[in-house]
């Protein structure tokens, strides 16, 4: 296929900058040349140190948009690497390099998807769009969630989203995400009396007195989960107190925790329910709360029955639609109203050293999102 060829190039061109979050490297420049060619109305939207594009073909709607981030997590020690994480380099079938599965290569994919789609459809119903940002796999603050908040200023409505993030399992388009769990975290602290260990009617230790509590909120069942959702879990990832003698009793403790959430339940309820079952237990204590995204879900409807009819021509498979594993930008587009699907590569190397993606993969995935995009636009 020569698409596919076009397909590897762009992805080695984008791997080839070492765009670490958040600096972009130049990717989204390179993106706009080739999306201005395809007669794209080009708008940058830099906030802080964050690089974001928002790229319009059509001003009708519905309103079909591809979103991904240029950005790619640190590769970490260079010499452990097969091949230099920032020289994009074919070997055995695979395209190797930091952001070869998240996303450079499901980028790629959607330049040349559209480029195909383009050129035979240049009168498309409807609009497309890519939303695409250096803040992804950073704090996710000044990223995706301000350029919907932009959006959703003027009234630019998203019908349908293709979020490219890494979602196959086995093969490229084994599984699709039409949803995700929302994410609370809380640094909890619980403070005592600090004192000698000989003294304990002059101390009260904040390890002891927190100790119920920490395994009752261990213990609860928050929901039971849905067809889509598994229930919502409780994990305390780093607990502390102490001064590192054996001898004080610390004075406090700090404990962090996250709850991954399904649809059965809200941020504010868990809230309430934890600092209740706190004052239960009469503790001194406080907690700073993050809240990463609330859950989502697409249900069967246009987008994912095009997805997944469009994988079954491709690739012959029935697609499994999951919400497991962690965030993504889907997150901040979804409480618009739009229908979001995650679908991209095999995510068994993403992170990791030596990070790699099927050549064939590449190919495989661009004529997916050109198939999803003739099902929804073409005339």
């Amino acid at each position: 296929m020569t698409h596919g060829s076009a397909t590897l190039q762009l992805a080695k061109e984008l791997i080839s900058r070492p765009s670490v979050t958040p600096d972009d490297a130049g990717c989204q420049a390179y993106l706009i040349s080739r999306l201005e060619a395809l007669g794209f109305h080009i708008e940058s939207m830099p906030f802080a140190e964050v690089t974001n594009l928002w790229a319009r073909r059509g001003t009708q709607e519905p309103l079909f948009c591809f979103a991904g981030h240029t950005d790619v997590v640190p590769s970490g020690p260079a010499e452990r690497w097969r091949f230099p994480p920032f020289e994009p380099t074919e070997s055995n079938g695979y395209l190797w390099g930091r952001g070869a599965a998240d996303m450079k290569g499901g980028i790629a994919a959607f330049i040349t998807a559209l480029e195909r789609f383009i050129a035979t459809h240049p009168d498309h119903q409807g609009s497309i769009a890519l939303l695409i940002t250096s803040d992804e796999e950073g704090p996710f603050i000044n990223g995706t969630t301000r350029v919907i908040d932009t959006l959703e200023a003027r009234q630019e409505k998203i019908t349908w989203c293709v979020v490219g993030e890494p979602s196959s399992t086995q093969q490229v388009g084994d599984v699709i995400k039409n949803g995700r769990r929302g994410s609370i975290s809380g640094t909890l602290t619980v403070k005592g009396v600090q004192g000698h260990v000989a003294y304990p009617h002059l101390v009260r230790n904040p390890v002891h007195l927190a100790s119920p509590a920490l395994a009752e909120l261990s213990q609860l069942v928050w929901d039971e989960g849905n067809a889509f959702f598994p229930p919502t879990s409780f994990q305390i990832s780093n607990i502390h107190a102490g001064t590192g003698a054996t001898n004080v009793v610390p004075g406090e403790l700090e404990v962090a925790f996250n709850l991954r959430f399904s649809t059965e339940i809200t941020a504010d309820a868990i809230q309430q329910r934890i600092e209740t079952l706190l004052d239960k237990h009469q503790l001194d204590w406080q907690i700073d709360w993050t809240l990463s995204g609330h859950p989502f879900l697409t249900p069967a409807g246009s987008l994912v029955d095009a997805s997944r009819a469009a994988i079954h021509q491709i690739t012959g498979l029935e697609t499994e639609l999951s919400t497991a594993g962690g965030t993504s930008d889907g997150r901040f587009i979804a409480p618009t109203g739009a229908q979001v699907v995650e679908l991209g590569p095999v995510n068994a190397t993403i992170h990791q050293i030596d990070e790699r993606v099927s050549i064939d993969d590449l190919d495989t995935l661009s004529a997916i999102y050109e198939n999803i995009l003739m099902r929804l636009l073409s005339t």
